[in-house]
């Protein structure tokens, strides 16, 4: 099983995603065909035909098709496929470097493929920036000069372009190169400059079309930091293509995965991990370590119906629970208040040691490693405890409320359905 570095901001980035629910870029039954005379690809889409029997019958190229989706304000939103899916044209679509054949990019409530040429270009400068795999700097222009391109594209007087383009590399760790030149820097130093030029136009929309791919896989994980630091600074709307699952599952706040050029299926890396839209989505995640995504809430259906004890404050109450537990012939016991609030476990022989010492209520019994989990919580963090645990984990809401049990044979099983 191949493990996955997921870094500590993915469930920060779905919490922020589940919080601000405020859809920023809209994208609705997008396509790109490649060639003249296109409605003839519509009318053999709309008869069933693939992109490859299209292009055999025609010659035409579906890049996109229909792709339909919205992206959150705040959120990383990951695009990944095989080479050929269309995610590269897709990300070009947004931002129009590539004009759509038909459908709809809304970014705050405007149908980018309806601007004039004027508008366009303003919504590029302002609102939309990219970085790119390949850098795109300027070899005779130094790292400040670069930096400042987009600011002087946009007519902004060169003290202040400059200004803003300084606050930019410092951001990215580059305050101390900025009189030097492209040819000077290392391929991760060139990137930053790239993400620096892309962050001084101040942009509510990046997007980043494989930007890291280029580079050395530590150099690589060290900008998926910076760009994870950055995020949690200032917050942005970012969509980035990829074809690195690893990547994919340490940034993205949701995922879409393509397919020859269609999107067949968007969300958080535990949604997708869990329920798979397909063979192909099921294939793509195979080998994926998912004790890093899965959490205690995912396995509390296959679980059998476990005792819950309801406490009162009675000497009756150990009797009670012995009557309950030897009634469902169970050796272990869950207990909870009137509203539903684990409180702790119990087993026959801790009660009857309990009835023993004339002991007046069932806390008199609770075991010491009766301590529940959040239900929040990843199955990695589990592992150990259910490993050294004779009786089943309780499993609790974020209330305090109990939820069920999670055994070792429930965990043993989700391990096995992953491989």
């Amino acid at each position: 099983m191949r493990a996955v570095r997921a870094g500590p901001t993915t469930e920060e980035h779905k919490r922020g995603y589940d919080a601000l629910m405020t859809e920023k870029l809209v994208v609705k039954n997008l396509y790109k065909v490649f060639g003249t005379r296109p409605e003839r690809a519509f009318e053999l889409l709309r008869q069933g035909l693939d992109k490859e029997e299209i292009y055999k019958q025609t010659g035409l190229v579906i890049g996109v098709d229909d792709a339909s989706f919205s992206v959150e304000e705040g959120e990383i939103f990951v695009v990944m496929g095989l080479s050929g899916s269309g995610k590269s044209t897709l990300v070009r679509l947004l931002n129009r470097l590539i004009e759509p054949t038909a459908g709809q990019v809304i970014v705050d409530g405007q149908d980018v493929a309806k601007l004039a040429p004027h508008d366009l270009i303003a919504l590029r400068r302002r609102n939309m920036a990219m970085v790119f795999q390949s850098f795109a700097l300027m070899p005779h222009l130094t790292v400040l000069d670069n930096a400042a391109f987009g600011l002087d594209i946009a007519g902004m007087n060169r003290k202040d372009a400059r200004r803003r383009a300084q606050e930019s590399l410092e951001r990215v760790g580059l305050g101390a190169f900025l009189h030097s030149y492209p040819d000077e820097l290392s391929g991760g130093m060139q990137q930053r400059v790239g993400l620096a030029r892309a962050l001084a136009t101040d942009p509510s929309v990046i997007l980043m079309d494989e930007a890291f791919s280029a580079l050395d896989p530590l150099i690589r994980t060290e900008m998926q930091d910076e760009l994870l630091r950055l995020q949690k600074e200032h917050s942005r709307t970012i969509v980035f293509i990829s074809h690195d699952l690893d990547e994919a599952l340490r940034i993205g706040s949701r995922i879409a995965i393509m397919r020859h050029g269609r999107v067949v299926q968007v969300g958080t890396p535990e949604e997708i991990l869990r329920n798979p839209a397909d063979d192909y989505v099921r294939a793509f995640f195979k080998g994926v370590d998912i004790t890093r995504f899965l959490s205690a809430s995912d396995l509390l259906g296959d679980e059998p119906h476990m005792p819950m004890l309801n406490i009162t404050s009675s000497a009756s109450s150990l009797d009670s629970a012995l009557h309950t537990l030897r009634q469902h012939k169970h050796e272990y016991g869950y207990v909870h208040d009137a509203d539903g609030r684990y409180l702790g476990v119990v087993s026959i022989p801790s009660l009857l040691d309990a009835v023993e010492r004339s002991e007046r209520d069932v806390h008199a019994a609770f075991l010491e490693a009766g301590e529940a989990v959040d239900e929040s919580t990843h199955i990695n963090e589990l592992l150990g405890r259910a490993a050294n645990q004779p009786f089943p984990l309780p499993v609790v809401g974020a209330d305090g409320r109990y939820r069920g049990t999670i055994s070792k044979s429930a965990l043993l099983h989700k391990l096995c359905d992953a491989r």
